[in-house]
């Protein structure tokens, strides 16, 4: 090799530059105008500065700010993140061209029986493969579709995220308010309990009232026992979609009787669309379509150009080669494999509508239960609880007066206990739907004060 002349190196170099010519331009892969791309995949905690990453404050807790830690420090969200900058890499990789082959030869090397001047032959060749019938291009959309495909993953990710924060942020304002009911009721046991004492020193009623005041005493502080640690409870599993193993928040701040209006069922399914769970299929069937053409243009067999260079020592002279290989589709014409492609495509689209069914089932189903829970929340507020809430008051003042006996006030008491914890799990029920239904619809509902001012968005 080493007794090349100059001569060949200019031609080496041309042959060279004519292969790899041949490896592009006419064959580069052609950009897809319009992917079905969603919108932009935020970072995650490791590529933003410190400075921009929220952190759970000390004081009160909104919806909002809980929504933004989670998207700023949940793992399992930024491992979605991270596999879809994979895939932007293999989309990349993808629209890579074929590497050339050089390889080397020499003849009568190292043969003693050929003299120093004898014939010696050293042969530089190098090979291209020409990647026909689009592979190129098809193989960078379907990358591309992976790619959309992992961004839709990302967002369904997130909306999941983004539902059990809401749901986990209603228990923690239910727990809270849960807890304050049980302060109430024993408060108002105790005072119960403390104008039974003063009627037994009074001689107005029998000793024994006074021990079944002090057992509904006990009762009302265990009752408030375990409403604190059902609060305490709640907030742990807040603060662990955050990844906070102590909550560092006081109390969570929102209104639960800020009730979201809901639309109409037309509507509902029309804004649907948003769901990433629907949205993905465009891309799913998009990358059906993209292994459909992969499969057809494995049918075409690709074209390999070879050029060498050959070094005769006997002749002191070089001898140049071109030449051009292609298989023939003889047995392998991928056939089975194209068919198969357009079997997962039809499948794609019969998945794509049963998806579209089960969304639109289930919306349905969530706007019979909140239509049913409005109601009843609507019964409650308006004519359930004040009539409890008057019915234990007229119960204590009689009572006091010697008009009613002491199971009179405990039943009433009861009652009203009992009609406010409805009240209340009907409000985090309510709650819970309403961020269900904006899930399935990919957006959030207006919300109605209970004075009937509406508000858009959540301002929780």
């Amino acid at each position: 090799m080493g007794k090349f002349d100059q001569r060949a190196a200019p031609a080496v170099a041309a042959l060279l530059g004519l292969l790899l010519c041949a490896g592009s331009g006419a064959f580069a892969a052609t950009p897809n105008p319009n992917p079905p791309r969603p919108g932009p995949v935020a970072g995650t905690q490791a590529d933003r500065p410190s400075s921009l990453i929220p952190e759970e404050p000390l004081g009160e807790l909104t919806l909002n700010r809980a929504r933004d830690l989670a998207l700023a420090h949940n793992a399992e969200l930024s491992a979605f993140v991270r596999g879809f900058s994979a895939n932007e890499a293999a989309v990349d990789q993808a629209g890579v061209l074929p590497n050339p082959v050089l390889g080397a030869a020499a003849q009568n090397f190292g043969n003693t029986r050929v003299k120093e001047d004898g014939d010696r032959t050293a042969v530089l060749q190098l090979e291209q493969m020409i990647e026909l019938g689009g592979k190129r291009a098809a193989r960078v959309r379907l990358a591309e579709t992976g790619r959309d495909l992992s961004a839709w993953d990302y967002h369904t990710r997130r909306a999941d995220l983004m539902l059990r924060v809401s749901r986990a942020f209603i228990d923690v304002l239910a727990g809270q308010q849960r807890q304050n009911l049980s302060e109430g009721s024993l408060a108002l046991v105790r005072q119960f309990a403390d104008s039974v004492s003063r009627r037994v020193e009074a001689g107005k009623t029998s000793p024994v009232e006074e021990t079944r005041a002090k057992l509904s005493l006990y009762a009302a502080q265990a009752e408030l026992e375990r409403s604190r640690r059902e609060l305490a409870a709640a907030r742990q599993q807040l603060v662990a979609l955050w990844n906070n193993p102590t909550p560092r928040f006081e109390t969570s701040v929102g209104d639960l009787e800020r009730l979201a209006a809901i639309p109409g069922r037309d509507e509902l399914l029309s804004r649907s669309r948003e769901n990433p769970d629907l949205a993905r299929w465009q891309s799913e069937i998009a990358q059906a379509e993209a292994n459909v053409t992969v499969a057809k243009a494995k049918a075409v067999p690709d074209l390999t150009l070879t050029g060498s260079v050959a070094r005769f020592s006997q002749f002191n002279d070089t001898a140049y080669t071109v030449g051009i290989s292609i298989p023939i589709p003889l047995f392998d014409s991928n056939r089975s494999g194209v068919l198969e492609a357009s079997r997962l495509l039809d499948r794609a689209r019969d998945l794509k509508l049963a998806a579209e069914s089960r969304v639109h089932g289930e919306l349905a189903a969530a706007e019979q239960r909140l239509a049913g829970l409005r109601s009843g929340i609507e019964m409650l507020r308006e004519n359930i609880l004040p009539g409890a809430q008057g019915a234990f008051e007229a119960t204590r003042k009689g009572y006091e007066l010697g008009k009613f006996g002491f199971i009179d006030v405990v039943d009433a008491e009861r009652t009203l206990v009992q009609v406010r914890s409805q009240y209340l799990d009907a409000l985090a029920d309510y709650q819970r739907g309403v961020r269900e239904i904006e899930r399935l619809i990919g957006g959030e509902l207006a919300t109605e004060a209970p004075d009937g001012k509406r508000n858009a968005g959540d301002s929780q």
